[in-house]
């Protein structure tokens, strides 16, 4: 047997119950024998124990131990003879474009817009498998919350960081947002299989968001634009004020409501071959179908190959000889043979 490996060695924690049980079985042999001499003189009791064999009742509780022991072997997953194995990494660039503005507190998707959007990022890395994804987060300026990276674990403490607060400039500038995702994220030298996808209620402010998607479209980026919010009447945007109280966004002296912008998305991504709108609104939406029916199925590149070692996990063996060692337990009386 070669190296040894345990893929679980936390499970070593287990071993506690070896000595626990082992001291209860020593423990209730004890008791069992004070508790009779209670009721019978010595010469009584040998009578009464006399089919009684002690020896095998302590050969049971040792087998009952083993079988313990073992199972907590098994439990670490113990694995030998590693050989190198080649293991290829495909996947797509993808930058997710997070709207961050004031408008994005609206409630007319609970708990409010920002934060639903944050939770269908964080389940659609639950099906990623070798995607590198990208966060910029952006309202009046523009913020790479995380860059290219294939670390899903790193992508998620990114995003939890994001709020409103995470630029400091008001407003909405898709178009700054676009453009920096274009220049300074995605790799200039690739010209396939890179995807923008943007989260936002489609407000702009001068940004010229569809000429920054023309520029995309140039190096070969994909936009998906997915639209948040109502359409129609729109909603108010919550605040809370020193005193703890709720009140809602003014301009001017007057509450603003906050309307989805369908049409200025909608020219953004028909600048972009490939590009689709989405209208999320205020109903359900699930951005890991949208990824698997429309992102995944569009073919990926080869990323990067490593080597690791892979081992000849060997658990199931440990399992079979507990499971034998219960069996034989079972199988022994305490009886004598006479």
């Amino acid at each position: 047997m070669n190296e040894l490996r345990l893929a679980n060695y936390q499970a070593l924690w287990l071993l506690w119950l070896v000595p626990v049980l082992a001291g209860l079985y020593a423990w209730s042999f004890y008791r069992k024998r004070q508790v009779l001499r209670q009721f019978a003189t010595h010469e009584m009791l040998r009578r009464i124990n006399v089919n009684v064999s002690v020896k095998r009742q302590i050969a049971k509780a040792a087998l009952m131990l083993t079988a313990v022991l073992v199972l907590i072997i098994a439990l670490t997953q113990p694995g030998w003879n590693p050989r190198p194995e080649k293991i290829q990494r495909k996947g797509r660039d993808i930058v997710v474009i997070l709207d961050v503005s004031k408008s994005m507190l609206a409630e007319d998707l609970y708990p409010n817009r920002l934060e639903r959007a944050k939770l269908e990022i964080s389940e659609l890395l639950d099906v990623l498998e070798g995607d590198r994804v990208g966060i910029i987060a952006f309202a009046g300026s523009s913020v790479l919350k995380c860059p290219l990276t294939g670390d899903y674990g790193f992508i998620r403490l990114a995003l939890s960081e994001i709020d409103t607060n995470s630029v400091s400039k008001g407003g909405t500038m898709i178009g700054d947002a676009i453009r920096m995702a274009t220049e300074d994220v995605f790799d200039k030298k690739e010209r396939d299989f890179k995807d923008i996808i943007l989260i936002t209620d489609g407000e702009d402010h001068g940004s010229f968001p569809d000429k920054a998607a023309e520029k995309a479209a140039q190096e070969g980026i994909r936009i998906f634009a997915i639209g948040l919010g109502d359409e129609n009447e729109g909603k108010r945007i919550p605040i809370t004020g020193a005193n703890g109280q709720k009140t809602f966004l003014k301009y001017n002296g007057r509450e603003i409501w906050s309307k989805l912008d369908a049409d200025a998305l909608r020219k953004i991504v028909f600048a972009t071959p490939g590009g689709k709108y989405i209208n999320w609104g205020t109903g359900a939406f699930s951005l890991q179908k949208f990824y698997l029916d429309v992102i995944a199925a569009s073919g990926r590149k080869e990323l990067e190959s490593t080597t690791a070692l892979r081992y000849d996990e060997k658990f199931q063996i440990f399992i079979a000889l507990a499971i034998g060692l219960l069996v034989i337990e079972a199988w022994i009386s305490e009886r004598k043979k006479l």
